[in-house]
């Protein structure tokens, strides 16, 4: 499966932004879904995931009740919904797909993922 990332950009504190992960080449609703996100310097760090038919969701606890993680399986997307960003959001941001895994599992750790798009640059700056 290939994954293409969009949607990032330059917010101010308390502003909202959405990124979007396009996929093709394979059956998407195969995998669970997973957003994850590298500061400068830091190491990646899980951000939120969601089951293969959307009804289990995972999130981190520096995002939970901020951030929202959603798929669309007819239209083979998955998006992010980014509120109330704050500058430590500031970040690469990458979607990632699941190695085979049920239908409501929900991984969360980036071993448990083997298929990467590009990142998409959300800088959380006034």
């Amino acid at each position: 499966v290939q994954l293409q990332a969009s949607g990032g950009g330059l917010v101010q504190p308390g502003g909202s932004l959405t990124l979007s992960c396009a996929a093709s080449g394979s059956i998407f609703s195969a995998y669970a879904m997973g957003w994850f996100r590298q500061a400068a310097g830091k190491e990646r760090e899980s951000v939120a995931s969601i089951s293969r038919g959307g009804g289990s969701t995972y999130y981190s606890d520096s995002v939970k009740g901020r951030f929202t993680i959603s798929r669309d399986n007819a239209k083979n997307t998955v998006h992010l919904q980014m509120n109330n960003l704050k500058p430590w959001d500031t970040a690469v941001y990458y979607c990632a797909a699941s190695g085979p895994t049920g239908w409501n599992t929900v991984p969360y750790l980036p071993r448990e993922f083997g298929y990467w798009g590009q990142g998409t640059q959300v800088t959380v700056s006034s």
